[in-house]
């Protein structure tokens, strides 16, 4: 493959991404808020995710656009946060969508970041890309705004996946660095109930499922998640073992709120029911490679 563009890659999803295909493309593109500048042969190219200044013609014969841009939900949702997550979802999408349709030889796949937070609580049922129910709150409404900014602007020549991900575990970025932290310091009990579902993807199983899209040219929605969803006692009990630790404080609801306001962050990302699946992964034939959480934490912590 010759080019690949990744749009906010600087990032721990996108660092985990330049890791996997760094030898497999001739040419790779990061664009980024930062400098423009080379390191290592991976060109760095400035843009500010909402107007056009010279980096658009980067996507000029590229075989792949992957795009990450968006604000953390990791804050408090104040007004203002609301506001610039929404906007810094859509307004990169759009200018990407511009972007791809003044190209000559525009990118042939176009995988878009969006989440599996876009399915409704669940303690019930599996949410799969057909069956699954699409839920109505701040998050959900985000994703389909997200969604639908990415998919009604028509791009003939351009495949299109949106990739619904998951909690993405990883060794040197995501949510597992502070997990690990709070159960070494004796925290690691059960989260609220502990009974709703977490949906996960080790980082390889991650970038490899992304490649496996781009070789299989699948389009549409797609489940980026692990096979089985895991309770949040099960999960932070794993996790416990794989730190060492044989005690977990379990935290309350109530005080998963009040120290959410304290750490600037929202007791929503911890207390929500995500089960997930990924149907359309798995029929096309992907192998996961850390399809149990046993196995990712092995992997993950040394």
């Amino acid at each position: 493959m010759n080019k690949l563009i990744i749009a906010a890659g600087t990032g721990f999803l996108g660092q985990s991404l330049l890791t996997h295909f760094k030898n497999k493309f001739e040419e790779i593109v990061i664009l980024t808020r930062g400098q423009s500048k080379e390191i290592d042969g991976i060109k760095y190219v400035n843009w500010n995710a909402k107007t056009f200044s010279g980096w658009e013609n980067e996507l000029e014969n590229a075989t792949v656009l992957i795009n990450l841009a968006g604000k953390s939900v990791d804050c408090r949702y104040s007004k203002e946060n609301k506001k610039e997550i929404l906007l810094s979802r859509i307004e990169s999408t759009k200018v990407l969508n511009k972007a791809v349709l003044q190209c000559a030889n525009p990118p042939k796949h176009w995988l878009n970041s969006s989440t599996s937070t876009i399915y409704r609580f669940s303690l019930d049922r599996e949410m799969d890309e057909v069956t699954g129910e699409i839920g109505n709150d701040f998050s959900m409404n985000v994703a389909q705004s997200w969604e639908k900014s990415f998919f009604k602007t028509e791009t003939p020549k351009t495949l299109k996946t949106a990739l619904r991900t998951s909690i993405v575990l990883g060794k040197n970025g995501g949510a597992l660095i502070p997990l690990k932290a709070l159960s070494k310091m004796g925290f690691g009990g059960k989260q609220g109930k502990g009974n709703q579902l977490i949906s996960w993807i080790h980082e390889a199983d991650f970038a490899r499922a992304i490649a496996f899209i781009i070789e299989k040219e699948i389009t549409g929605i797609v489940n980026i998640v692990s096979p089985k969803p895991i309770e949040n006692k099960n999960f932070m009990s794993l996790l416990r073992k794989a730190v060492g630790t044989s005690f977990g404080i379990p935290i309350s609801e109530t005080l998963l709120k009040f120290g959410s306001s304290i750490i600037r962050t929202e007791p929503e990302l911890v207390l929500k029911s995500r089960n997930v699946i990924p149907k359309r992964l798995q029929e096309n034939g992907f192998q996961f490679e850390f399809d149990t959480l046993e196995k990712t934490l092995k992997d993950l912590i040394s």
